[in-house]
């Protein structure tokens, strides 16, 4: 392991930072993640992206692509102010196919780093990862990366983030120099150039700041100040008197606004030539907060308010449902979040945890309260990307992974089992492509389930299952490159080789008009007979408003006991829609009447009876097919601009809008997955390379009758 350190000599949970860095594919996160792990001594030779070297990208895929595929987690230190603090950072993926690993690593973050190229400022992706962490109310530093490269341009670059993300973020930093003049920033808070005078940057030199930049310098701190005192009064009162501001006063009224996500700093770097990352590991520790400092909402279903917790999460009791909490301290009882599943070669299954509460030990059991079930710590590993150093006991604030589970998955809690607890889960997107896939000889069946299995525990947003009608196995997933990603590993790290089939569409069905039914199921077979009776009416809902059941009857026309039965029965049957057999959503289920009879009814009969009731009600709906319809940005240089909106609109695209991004366009638009298959590959040879898509699902929308028949003719086949 790389320049092993005694991590234990920071015991303040105030000085501990549990942090993410996160972007649009290629803004440079895994470089700055690199660059933060060889300025804080983690590791004592800078490993490039580009040449495969990065620690962080440690999957082989990952050094071939140049590109992250899985988050990586790793711990280091930083003195400051005569404190050591620990950071502990989550790199993560910037393409949109692995956004499930983002959204994880950000549930259990307490701040994070967002990474801007400072040629294209706002990205898709990047737009998207500032988002979730708002979700999950994580505070947020903005880093704009890359200003040393052609075209770069930090204040266009930060006038897309106020456009398009927050109009709370504000310059903290400003650099010095542009492109190939660019040589280090301006800290607002001192007022100082900060300056890099040797190749590695380790060597700043703090000079006054040079008098050609001295008026954007005012401007700008003018700014920092305004935006601070419009949410801390004490500041606010000097700003107003004229007074100077310390330095402290300054920091620490920025540390109390970016906790309340009411300010979001921006800093100016180039990570890749070692500028601005000393800065940015002292802005880490200076306004990011403490596990202490991290807040929390959960909905309070009984009152319709959502609550918001500061230094304590919130859980369910898992008898009860009612709020319970759990102060962020060690002595507290225990609990955690396991936000991560990954096999290893050499341990096993791991189990990436969060630690919100009390202390955990090896050799130990822990209670899971999501499953009811109890597991065995058999060993609590640190980790360093795909490094491991063994501990025998962690605490609140901590992210380790652990040894030794055989029925927990992720978004599960875990707690002290005389003190149950249930915390908030993590939501996955559902997949949208599919690929149907076989072993190339029959030997590797066996093989092939055992690893298609360990890959669905590790990733929520693959799915596996056979087709009970050809007997075909089909794997799911985010897109194209997320499924080749799983077939590759499929043939590196479990020697398993197959064929793969032609990406297919995850159609869903819908009704199109209301409809009210009754079903009769009964039937005498000499001894006991079958009976069941239901009238219902079937409703279409808006897109994404998925399926509701209503209980309408009056008088005990049917008894309560039934009820449920009716509802899983159709539940079942929705699994199946009448045009081609994809899944049934969007719609409500009203139950108006029925009867039963005292011996031949029970709870199969009506759940039989519901379920070949619905299915007949479908037919006398007006059923229609619904297709996915995948939001598409592509980045191309203006010349290519009428060649690609063209092709995407013979891919029944439709554009909304196109904006200018530094010297690109952006091409917004929408269109079907169903046309989108190949598209990356013909994107390239119409702009002869230059092109940077990316696509993500936006919708599901209805299928125009006149290729209905050939997508169901296609799929049939």
């Amino acid at each position: 392991m790389n320049g092993s350190v005694d991590y234990s000599k920071v015991r303040d949970l105030r000085l501990y930072r549990n942090i993410g860095i996160i972007a649009h594919v290629d803004a440079g996160k895994t470089t700055t993640t690199e660059r933060i792990l060889f300025f804080t001594g983690r590791k004592h030779k800078v490993g490039e992206v580009h040449e495969g070297e990065a620690e962080m990208d440690f999957m082989q895929q990952e050094k071939e692509r140049g590109i992250t595929i899985q988050s990586a987690a790793t711990t280091c230190l930083w003195d400051l102010d005569g404190q050591t603090y620990r950071i502990n950072i989550i790199d993560t993926p910037g393409h949109v196919d692995f956004t499930a690993e983002v959204e994880r690593s950000l549930r259990v973050l307490d701040g994070a780093v967002v990474v801007f190229d400072g040629k294209m400022g706002v990205e898709p992706q990047s737009s998207k990862v500032f988002h979730q962490a708002e979700k999950y109310r994580v505070p947020r530093l903005c880093y704009i990366n890359k200003l040393d490269n052609i075209g770069a341009d930090f204040y266009r670059s930060y006038d897309s983030i106020v456009e398009h993300l927050t109009d709370r973020a504000v310059p903290i930093s400003l650099p010095v120099g542009i492109e190939s003049s660019f040589s280090g920033i301006i800290d607002l808070v001192i007022m100082k150039a900060l300056l890099h005078k040797d190749d590695d940057g380790k060597i700043v030199v703090v000079e006054d700041i040079p008098s050609t930049l001295l008026e954007v310098a005012n401007k700008y701190r003018e700014k920092l100040i305004e935006m601070v005192a419009d949410v801390d009064d004490d500041i606010a009162i000097k700003y107003l008197n004229g007074d100077n501001l310390t330095p402290d006063e300054l920091r620490n009224a920025i540390r109390k606004a970016v906790l309340q996500l009411k300010l979001f700093p921006v800093m100016a770097g180039s990570s890749l030539r070692n500028k601005g990352i000393q800065a940015m590991l002292d802005n880490i520790c200076r306004y990011l907060p403490s596990p202490f400092d991290k807040s929390f909402t959960v909905d309070d279903n009984i009152n319709n308010i959502e609550k918001i917790y500061f230094g304590e999460v919130p859980g369910k009791n898992p008898v009860s449902d009612e709020i319970i909490t759990r102060k962020l301290v060690e002595d507290e009882p225990f609990c955690g979040l396991v936000f991560k599943i990954m096999n290893d070669p050499h341990v096993g299954s791991l189990a990436f945890c969060r630690i919100y509460s009390g202390k955990l030990s090896s050799g130990t059991y822990i209670y899971n309260s999501s499953i009811d079930k109890k597991e065995r710590v058999a060993r609590i590993l640190l980790m360093h990307a795909n490094h491991r150093e063994e501990v025998k006991q962690v605490r609140a604030g901590d992210i380790v992974a652990i040894v030794g589970f055989k029925e927990t998955r992720t978004g599960q809690t875990i707690c002290d089992e005389n003190n149950p607890i249930v915390l908030e889960s993590i939501e996955f997107p559902d997949p949208v492509v599919s690929f149907a896939i076989e072993p190339k000889t029959k030997s590797d069946l066996d093989k092939l389930g055992d690893a298609l299995s360990k890959l669905v525990n590790e990733d929520p947003t693959f799915k596996v299952k056979t087709d009970q009608e050809t007997g075909q196995i089909i794997i799911s997933g985010m897109g194209e490159l997320h499924l080749d990603v799983k077939i590759r590993m499929l043939k590196d790290d479990y020697g398993v080789d197959v064929n793969v089939g032609k990406p297919q569409v995850a159609f869903r069905e819908t009704i199109s008009v209301e409809g009210t039914h009754r079903e009769l199921l009964k039937k005498q077979t000499g001894g006991a007979g079958q009976y069941a009776d239901i009238q219902f009416i079937l409703r279409p809902r808006k897109r994404g408003e998925g399926y509701k059941f209503i209980d309408s009857i009056k008088g005990g026309a049917i008894p309560k006991e039934y009820i449920p039965a009716i509802d899983k029965g159709i539940q079942e049957s929705m699994l199946s829609g009448p045009i081609g057999g994809y899944p049934v959503v969007d719609v409500e289920v009203e139950i108006v009447d029925g009867s039963f009879h005292e011996v031949d009814s029970n709870t199969d009969t009506f759940r039989i009876c519901a379920f070949y009731g619905f299915k007949n009600a479908m037919k006398l709906c007006q059923p229609v097919l619904l297709e996915p319809i995948m939001k598409v940005n592509i980045n191309v240089p203006e010349e290519y601009v009428g060649s690609v909106t063209g092709y995407l609109s013979s891919k029944r695209g439709i554009i909304k809008n196109i904006l200018q991004r530094g010297k690109t366009k952006e091409i917004v638009a929408e269109a079907p997955l169903s046309e989108l298959f190949g598209y990356v590959g013909d994107l390239r040879n119409i702009t002869s390379g230059t092109a940077s898509p990316t696509m993500e699902p936006s919708h599901y929308a209805e299928v125009p009758k006149g290729l209905m028949e050939k997508f169901l003719g296609v799929d049939s086949k």
